[in-house]
């Protein structure tokens, strides 16, 4: 604003002052399932014109314009959801058959997603490979295994339960009735025996049916469940053939207390949520977290020796993945409890493992695929 006053020998000043605040704050909440962000901007304008003008003689004007300023605040606000517990935020029970095959069935057991959300799956005792299901491929390729041949070559498989692909690409396969871990190279099927000596036993150089194993976060160790011995083993990832293992858990007989383990079959090991082991107790129907190492483990699902099929209650569980909820009380995400062929239905699954979209992938092994529920 500019105002100009003319006279003789006359001083005339106008100030005008205008002080003005403005403040806005926005809200905004987002839902997520991992973390919780908040952001802060504020922004300060001023704008300050001081103008003068002087005409005629003898004749000062002076206008005057104070300073206006503005301040917007913005706040946003990120809330974190547990998966299981919030309603519609969990999976689409209606899964999606991405692995199967109606000229030669597949007897999935363990499966896994590499970084790329690439699948492989076990395929345990019909064609006794290893397939990969590239991510928005159709068909899957042997990578591990004689297609249909059984047997306990460096090229076979016998019964394989589980299957581990590292950063390199390097696969790890259970090699459940050959009693042996084997290791193949990327890209090449010639595996090569880094756990057990090929020939069951009890001695810490053997193993005796081992099913399912755990990775370090380095990749340097595994942690093996050596179901027929009733106890976790834990190996190099550079062993070789008849390697002593040190023994990290259970070894006492298969008893439904917490200083033994019972059928040990699912094992998962997440460092960066604790440095336990997670182990299912197929035998007595149970999860126990376990200290490596340690004489005893504590109960955390079921009820052990008992089966059954409330939430409190498990039946030979066998796949196990912890995420950073470590939920204890069971809640059913996927099934009815009853076996079927249905979308909505599983039958004697087993494996399960998750892509980087947080989308399940289940061995459904009586059913002869793999079933894919996508994240709600």
């Amino acid at each position: 604003m500019t105002t100009a006053t003319t006279s003789t020998a006359t001083t005339a000043t106008t100030t005008t002052t205008t002080a003005t605040t403005a403040t806005t704050t926005t809200t905004a909440t987002t839902s997520t399932a991992t973390t919780t962000t908040t952001a802060t901007t504020t922004t300060t304008t001023t704008a300050t014109t001081t103008t003068t003008a002087t005409t005629s003689t003898a004749t000062t004007a002076t206008t005057t314009t104070a300073t206006a300023t503005t301040t917007t605040t913005k706040t946003t606000t990120t809330t974190t959801i547990n998966p299981c517990i919030s309603g519609n935020s969990g999976w689409n029970k209606t899964g999606i058959t991405v692995l199967s095959s109606s000229s030669s069935p597949i007897a999935t057991s363990g499966v896994f997603i590499d970084p790329n959300d690439n699948l492989y799956a076990v395929d345990e005792n019909n064609n006794y490979v290893v397939w990969r299901l590239l991510k928005n491929a159709v068909n899957a390729t042997v990578v591990a295994g004689t297609f249909g041949s059984p047997g306990s070559s460096s090229t076979q498989l016998y019964y394989a339960n589980d299957v581990y692909v590292d950063k390199s690409g390097t696969i790890y396969v259970t090699d459940a009735y050959n009693y042996r871990i084997q290791k193949f190279s990327s890209g090449s099927n010639m595996g090569i025996t880094i756990g057990g000596t090929g020939s069951g036993g009890s001695a810490l150089n053997q193993l005796n049916t081992p099913r399912y194993f755990t990775f370090d976060s380095t990749e340097t160790y595994m942690y093996v469940a050596d179901t027929g011995n009733n106890r976790i083993v834990r190996l190099s990832t550079n062993s070789t053939l008849g390697t002593n293992e040190v023994l990290e858990a259970g070894g006492t007989g298969a008893n439904n207390v917490n200083t033994s383990l019972n059928g040990p079959w699912g094992i998962h090991y997440l460092p960066s949520i604790s440095n336990d082991l997670f182990i299912t107790n197929y035998g007595g129907h149970s999860v126990i977290r376990w200290t490596p190492g340690a004489s005893s483990g504590s109960f955390i699902a079921g009820t052990p020796g008992v089966s059954g099929s409330d939430s409190t209650h498990l039946n030979s569980p066998m796949g196990i993945k912890i995420d950073s909820y470590m939920n204890i009380t069971g809640i059913t995400v996927i099934g009815d409890g009853t076996p079927g062929i249905g979308a909505t239905e599983l039958y004697y699954p087993r494996g399960i493992a998750f892509d980087s979209a947080m989308n399940m992938y289940v061995g459904d092994t009586g059913n002869h695929r793999v079933q894919k529920f996508m994240k709600l």
